[in-house]
């Protein structure tokens, strides 16, 4: 079947087979979608990590050795990271097995009785399967999705309270009177509510935590003077806001959510001003932008060479009939007539307004250009584009970290990492291996070591779970990355001074250690602290080697299934490897190989 794609292009797919869609359904949409969380809660979890089918991340667990070692290798070779993640929650199937007690007896009662079991199944059955069907939801969900069938598991919730019945009658057969009644329910509330508290407050504890707020006080505290900063999504918009209306913070900052600038009532919020910060330099009118019109925009390279932003801008906005046609077209055609444009960059002004720091005045160019690489764009990216033709250098605009690369317009060459966000800049600076942008070290370290708030990551009170544990990731890398522009500039000393700082607010036995923490070790061998970059390389080695254990330890169904996780930690090891060998590290490199040795050997690899 012949189908066109996002850019229009048109491609081949083959369908799949009625059979195949059914094995889809049960084992992807039943099974891992639904079935999998509602063991969640009347079975126990395996790990508060987002699982996509891997033997070790997401899945129900029982608390039962034999059962679990049958469905997911031998949990005692997990490693440790996930043996002591909060969330891995053991309920011995109590809940499960007291529901199904409640279910047989409401369902085997009397008449009255077989009514109400029927409500309630209904109940379940249209909270739970029915919303599946409807659903119909496609693999790799961005998150877990186990609340919207919470219905379902209230549902099942009145079969656990109804098992305490049949317990109850058993009970008084073996014992006359009250303390049947005493002893099974105190029996039951111990081993099922009970358990389910003792098992689960510590990863649904929130005292202490206050990190969303101090990474919204960072976010904001990266922005300079009225600045702008563009946001995606829920995590790094709804804190900002929350920051700016309750607490007053930073209020002179543009929030822009690129989502909601979709939308012309949002654009039009965008237009007026808001506390202290003045209405973002947008150039068309709303009945430029309203629902329908330039919704999507079409890039044509129609003119050769650069165009002036500003004045494509304004070919855009314009009603005349004759900027509309384009001659193997039919109709009328919202268009940008080149896919490369420019902006003049007045180099006094840049740096009057302090847009980049005087260290680096012999780098500004005297203009931007921007190639977008697209057939079209959304209105959300026009606005954007709008803006920063009209802004003139006035105020310094962002992107939040966050934000992903398919919403920078051709913009990443001119980032500027200061912190939370890249400012946009008049510099240019080649992205390299999905780093964007350059780093300004005076900023970013004026901002990491005397204005940025890190509380809470390395409180052992805190929950971090999978989400900001892997926003305490991004955090460690950008922040390696101002360790390595240090070293870059000569400045060995101060380069150290964030490294530590980095491991003492983002410690490993918080947010374990990832590919990303040879970043931190290399930079510490180049910076001459070549002993705390042995301490990173060897903590690293040590996790990964827990998980090729794990993984070589399983019997061969499971391991067949893992092999892209093999690969991805024989990638680390060779990274660990590579970055040792890089800076002489000899006995180092001895001590990690002969670990590993014995774990080739049974997965079949041999060094020469």
């Amino acid at each position: 079947m012949t189908v066109n794609d996002d850019s229009g292009r048109s491609q081949n797919i083959q369908l799949p087979t009625f059979i195949e869609n059914v094995r889809f359904f049960f084992n992807y949409q039943v099974r891992h979608m639904y079935f999998r969380y509602f063991m969640w809660n009347f079975a126990g979890r395996q790990n508060d990590i987002q699982g996509h089918g891997e033997i070790h991340k997401g899945n129900w667990i029982s608390g039962i050795p034999f059962l679990d070692n049958m469905m997911y290798g031998d949990q005692d070779n997990l490693p440790d990271t996930y043996k002591e993640n909060p969330a891995r929650n053991k309920y011995y199937l109590l809940p499960l097995l007291l529901g199904v007690l409640g279910l047989a007896f409401q369902s085997g009662s009397n008449v009255k009785g077989k009514r109400d079991f029927w409500v309630v199944m209904l109940l379940f059955f249209f909270t739970g399967l029915a919303i599946v069907l409807y659903l119909n939801q496609t693999p790799l969900q961005p998150r877990e999705r186990d609340y919207a069938f919470a219905g379902s598991f209230y549902a099942f919730a009145i079969w656990i309270g109804l098992g305490m019945l049949p317990l109850i009658s058993g009970l008084k057969r073996l014992m006359s009177g009250m303390p049947a009644t005493i002893i099974a329910s105190g029996a039951a509330l111990l081993l099922v509510p009970g358990i389910m508290a003792k098992e689960n407050w510590d990863d649904h504890d929130r005292s202490h935590r206050s990190i969303a707020r101090d990474i919204a006080f960072n976010y904001l505290n990266t922005i300079g003077e009225n600045g702008i900063i563009f946001t995606n999504g829920d995590n790094d918009t709804f804190p900002l806001w929350y920051a700016q209306e309750v607490e007053g913070i930073r209020t002179d900052v543009r929030v822009t959510n690129l989502s909601y600038l979709q939308t012309d009532w949002y654009i039009d919020q965008m237009k007026r001003k808001a506390y202290e910060s003045d209405p973002l330099p947008i150039s068309m009118d709303h009945d430029q932008y309203v629902l329908g019109k330039r919704d999507v925009v079409y890039v044509l390279d129609r003119i050769e060479g650069d165009v002036d932003l500003k004045e494509a801008i304004r070919f855009l906005a314009s009603d005349n009939e004759r900027t509309k046609k384009i001659p193997q077209y039919r109709g009328r055609i919202e268009h940008l007539p080149s896919t490369s444009f420019r902006i003049p960059a007045d180099s006094a002004k840049i740096m009057e307004k302090g847009i980049v720091s005087e260290k680096y005045a012999h780098l500004v160019r005297p203009e931007m250009l921007i190639d977008l690489n697209k057939e079209r764009i959304l209105k959300n990216e026009v606005m954007v584009l709008d803006l920063l033709a009209h802004n003139d250098w006035e105020r310094p605009i962002y992107y939040a970290v966050t934000v992903g690369s398919e919403n920078y317009v051709g913009l990443e060459n001119y980032f500027q990492l200061e912190g939370f966000g890249y400012q946009i800049v008049p510099v240019r600076s080649e992205s390299e291996d999905g780093q964007y942008g350059r780093v300004d070290t005076e900023k970013m370290y004026d901002n990491v070591m005397n204005t940025f708030i890190f509380d809470g990551w390395n409180d052992p009170r805190v929950y971090l779970d999978e989400n900001h544990q892997r926003m305490g990731i991004n955090m460690r890398n950008n922040l390696s990355r101002l360790a390595t522009a240090l070293i870059e500039e000569g400045d060995h000393e101060r380069a150290v001074e964030v490294l530590d700082k980095t491991m003492e607010v983002l410690p490993a036995d918080r947010i374990p250690h990832n590919y990303f923490s040879m970043f931190i070790a290399e930079a510490y061998y180049q910076a001459g602290d070549a002993e705390k970059g042995d301490e990173m390389a060897l903590g690293l080695a040590d996790e990964n080697f827990q998980e090729l254990n794990f993984f070589t330890n399983l019997k061969p169904s499971l391991r067949n299934n893992s092999m892209s996780d093999i690969q991805r930690s024989m990638a680390i090891y060779a990274e660990v490897l590579r970055v040792l060998r890089n800076n002489n590290r000899d006995e180092v490199i001895s001590e990690v190989e002969a670990r590993y040795e014995g774990l080739f050997q049974r997965l079949g690899f041999f060094e020469n």
